[in-house]
This record gives C-alpha cells, structure tokens and sequence, in this order.
C-alpha cells in the first residue's frame, strides 16, 4: 500500500495599508465614524476606532507645563555680559598662546593653560565676512537686504570677533575689509546682552587714528 502526501493549504493573511495620520479633533468633536486611529496599524494589541480614540473612551490628559531653570554663564562670560551692559567689549589675553581672545573665557585650549586677564577693546573693527539677506528669519521677503558681517575686532587677535549687523551703509557699499565701529543702545536700556550693541556702522576717517591706538597691545 503506497501512503499519500496530504495536501495541505497555506493560509495567507491579507495585511492592510496602513492609514494616514488624520489631524487632530477637538475634544467633544463628533467626526470620527469614517477615520481610523491615528496609529492604525498591523499591531498586537486591543485595536481602537477613530470614535474610541476621539470619543472618550482612551482616557487622555492635557495640560500646559511651566518650566524655570537658571544658566550660569560662568565667570568670564559674566564679565563679557556685564560690560555689554556698561557698553563696552572685554577680551581675554592668554600669555600661553599670546593671543587676545573674544568672547573672554577661563581656559586656553591651545596651551591648556588659565586665563585671567581680562581687556577692554576699542568697539572697533574689521568685515571679514558679510552677507545680504533678503528674507527675514521666518522666511518673509524684504525690501531692503538684512547685512549680517563677522567682524574681526581691534584689540583681538587675528580670526577673532563676533557676528552682528551692519547699518548706516548702502549694500552696494559693503566691502570685505571695511572699517565698522559698534553703535550702542543708550546706557537705560541696555540689558547685558549682545543685542546691546544695535549694530556696527562703517568707521569715519577720523576715529580710525584714535582707535587703533586704544586697539594696541
């Protein structure tokens, strides 16, 4: 007697695309008969409509945190922010490395060595770099180009600046090089922060002399 295979049939499990995410309903919003969950899905677990999710019956919280923290800006930025505040830019010299470096800090990590030794500079500088925008920072246009420059500031060592506006002068005219001198809130609003300075302006002929000798070393 010859045995006979059975045959046997394979079941196959049709798996549905998965859905959408759909945008949230407000609470108490009836319009969920014809939507699925917003995690519709091929998943273990007990499945939920779009009227369990939406109508009650997943229990939901909401609420709105309010969270304060302190940042402490250490010991040389502090210096940095309080002379903003007073209108005038600190750098740090490190005997190390022989270099005056902006924004000040505690520590020179080329030869690893401390620094406290804190200068003040003149609040002139070099464009070592600029831009013109003509988009502010949520994308709208505008008429007249936003100038965003490094400036490379006197007193600091070569490399050495910040990034900030440049105003008072027609785009046309910006040039890589220029001389800029920082231009200050007045003394009541200032705040300890770099928005104290409004904007650095192209230096007249005049103060260039004084103040690359209140630069120097």
């Amino acid at each position: 007697m010859t045995a006979r295979k059975k045959k046997t049939k394979k079941k196959t499990t049709k798996r549905t695309a998965k859905s959408k995410p759909a945008p949230h309903l407000p609470r108490g919003s009836t319009d969920y008969h014809s939507r699925p969950a917003p995690m519709d899905a091929d998943l273990l677990g007990t499945p939920l409509s779009g009227k369990d999710f939406y109508g009650g019956a997943v229990i939901t919280y909401d609420d709105v945190y309010t969270v304060e923290y302190d940042w402490d800006a250490g010991v040389a930025i502090t210096a940095y922010l309080e002379g903003l505040e007073r209108g005038v830019l600190l750098a740090s010299y490190s005997p190390g490395s022989d270099r005056v470096v902006v924004p000040p800090r505690t520590f020179d990590e080329l030869s690893w060595t401390e620094i406290d030794d804190l200068r003040e500079l003149p609040g002139t500088g070099t464009v070592n770099t600029f831009s013109l925008s003509m988009v502010n920072w949520d994308a709208t246009r505008r008429e007249e180009p936003l100038m965003p420059a490094v400036i490379e500031l006197d007193g600091a060592s070569p490399g050495m600046g910040i990034l900030h506006m440049l105003e008072e002068v027609d785009p046309d005219d910006v040039e890589i090089g220029m001389k800029v001198e920082a231009v200050w809130k007045p003394a009541t609003e200032r705040e300890g922060a770099i928005t104290d300075i409004l904007y650095f302006r192209p230096l007249k002929k005049g103060r260039r002399k004084s103040a690359a000798k209140k630069g120097g070393k």
